[in-house]
């Protein structure tokens, strides 16, 4: 038997670029996914300590899965995919426990299918690289499950680093580790789900995703990242539409770079006002937040946050807030269940 924890993550800055080739600077989160692997007599079980029923399926590749409860396909994928490569999986029982919010937009889908792969690469004895096991990870949501995640989320989930942030290059799938202890500063990290509905894998994100490879199509780009006349691009697209989401990718990226080199220099609390500035080009370009999100981050404003944007694919979740350490205290009071967020480390084996 074998026991891995990858936690859920929170970004920190950097929206919607992941999957334009670009910029992003996400930390792991103490809340995570368990996975615990051992081997069974028959077929592949698969169970979930938030959902009722167990799933056991013949062992099988993708094309011959049966169907599945769509939790299950997260579980299942890494093993269906595995096998497609020639891999012997055996019979085996795999089982999670995931302490991360669903829905909220802190990736707990990546945090769960880490999870399994870190546990199914161990229990194998496998011993796949750094590269390969993301590979491997995003393939299950991508291929799997067909959520259009960038890869941010499995990166940080299986590379992140206690007190720091991970400056990520999307295009390279490289990463650095930033220094990030707020406490360090006398300021904190809070995050608030806002309880809207987070429709990470409908069309609204597709839709997004979509119109950024047509503008950079048209851009003559290979993707967004590669813009370097922001002005000069805008002027040459006639689609309000793609006009906004340029504007924001690119926009976005820049604010990722500022915001990275700022904490190098150790000046955190000047990253407040690049944070704002995010919240505000989704909302107004991107157009990815909602009512209950805008309203959360002018409340956090009011009480004295530095810097507040919404995290996340959008369309409802979580909303951060930088704050001086003597303004929590109004923010606690206000969202009871929102809570106070220290950068972590990345999946890891348990003893037991």
């Amino acid at each position: 038997m074998t026991r891995w924890l990858a936690p859920g993550r929170v970004n920190l800055i950097g929206e919607h670029t992941d999957y334009n080739d670009g910029f992003v600077l996400p930390l792991a989160l103490s809340y995570g996914c368990v996975a615990t692997v051992a081997s069974a007599r028959a077929g592949w079980r698969a169970v979930s300590a938030q959902q009722p029923e167990t799933v056991v399926v013949e062992p099988s590749g993708v094309a011959a899965a049966p169907p599945v409860p769509d939790w299950a396909s997260y579980v299942l994928g890494a093993a269906w995919l595995l096998t497609d490569r020639g891999i012997d999986v055996p019979a085996l029982s795999i089982e999670v426990d995931s302490t991360v919010p669903v829905g909220a937009g802190l990736s707990s889908s990546a945090a769960l299918v880490c999870s399994v792969v870190r546990a199914l690469d161990d229990h194998l004895g496998l011993e796949l690289s750094a590269d390969a096991l993301l590979a491997l990870s995003r393939e299950v949501e991508n291929d799997v499950v067909g959520a259009p995640t960038g890869g941010m989320d499995q990166l940080v989930s299986l590379r992140g680093v206690a007190g720091h942030a991970m400056f990520c290059d999307m295009r390279d799938l490289t990463s650095r580790a930033v220094p990030f202890v707020p406490a360090e500063a006398g300021l904190v990290l809070v995050v608030i789900d806002t309880h809207a509905p987070h429709r990470h894998s409908e069309g609204d994100y597709g839709a997004r995703r979509r119109g950024c490879e047509e503008a950079a199509r048209r851009l003559g780009v290979r993707a967004m990242r590669d813009v370097q006349d922001l002005d000069g691009a805008l002027a040459r697209l006639d689609e309000e539409e793609l006009v906004r989401y340029v504007r924001h990718v690119v926009s976005e990226n820049a604010r990722v770079l500022a915001t990275v080199d700022l904490l190098d220099s150790g000046a955190i609390a000047d990253i407040g006002p690049l944070l704002t500035a995010s919240h505000a080009s989704m909302r107004d370009d991107f157009q990815i937040t909602v009512p209950e999100v805008d309203a959360t981050v002018d409340t956090l404003l009011q009480l004295g946050a530095l810097g507040a944007r919404m995290t996340g694919g959008g369309f409802g979740g979580c909303v951060i807030g930088l704050l001086p350490d003597h303004a929590t205290t109004g923010v606690l009071e206000r969202y009871p269940d929102a809570f106070v967020a220290t950068a972590e480390q990345g999946a890891r084996h348990l003893d037991g």
